[in-house]
């Protein structure tokens, strides 16, 4: 695989992930307004937030998690059984094509307290109830794979660990989001899914972004 592959394979699913976060985090605004708080209380309002702020900003990585948990990169991860080997009560024959239903199994009420609600706090120690404090997305913990496990897990897992909370971070710390009538429901945005390797949104989301603060105007205003 080339830098191009995997710096191609990371853009496209870092921007369907990124559409799925602005997507939830609009149709949550506790949430998002929460995200906003502590962006502001840790990076201030004189300066964007940039990569060097994701480790001090752990509502913002819950919330990439809960994200990845509800939308995986990867619904379905495949692996080819080099032994033969036993799962459960069946023998798995040697150069078997195996698939991991990821997407069911980050949705499975026996892993998952509220499978299908958007919480980032289960991902928090202040969260007692249902607490997946310890869950990582680094392919140690079999309940949230969304990059994979072991030696063939997603190469562009540490591309997104920088880039999807950095990114996320500065669109919340700069903007409001208002949709698009015709893509929601009333003040709801639909969450149908698409098809694909990687499932993007059925709906392109189509938002206009209002700007927050006149400092962040100036900044991202375009050269003349």
């Amino acid at each position: 695989m080339s830098f191009q592959d995997l710096f191609t394979a990371g853009t496209d699913t870092t921007a369907a992930t990124t559409e799925w976060i602005l997507s939830e985090l609009i149709n949550n605004p506790r949430v998002l307004q929460k995200a906003r708080e502590e962006i502001d209380q840790v990076v201030g309002k004189t300066r964007l937030v940039n990569e060097s702020d994701g480790p001090n900003l752990p509502y913002m990585q819950a919330i990439i998690k809960e994200v990845l948990r509800l939308h995986p990169v990867s619904p379905v991860i495949t692996r080819k059984c080099v032994k033969e080997c036993k799962v459960g009560k069946y023998i798995i024959p040697v150069g078997t094509i195996l698939f991991v239903n990821n997407w069911a199994i980050s949705r499975d009420p026996k892993y998952w307290e509220s499978p299908l609600a958007f919480r980032p706090e289960r991902f928090l120690q202040d969260h007692k109830e249902g607490s997946k404090i310890g869950i990582d997305i680094k392919g140690q913990h079999y309940e949230l794979l969304p990059f994979g496990s072991g030696r063939k897990m997603c190469p562009g897992m540490n591309l997104a660990q920088q880039m999807l909370p950095t990114v996320a971070a500065a669109i919340i710390q700069c903007f409001d989001l208002n949709i698009a009538d015709s893509l929601g429901h009333g003040s709801i945005l639909s969450m149908e899914e698409g098809s694909g390797l990687v499932i993007p949104r059925l709906h392109q989301l189509v938002c206009v972004p209002v700007a927050r603060h006149s400092l962040f105007t100036t900044i991202l205003e375009p050269e003349s």
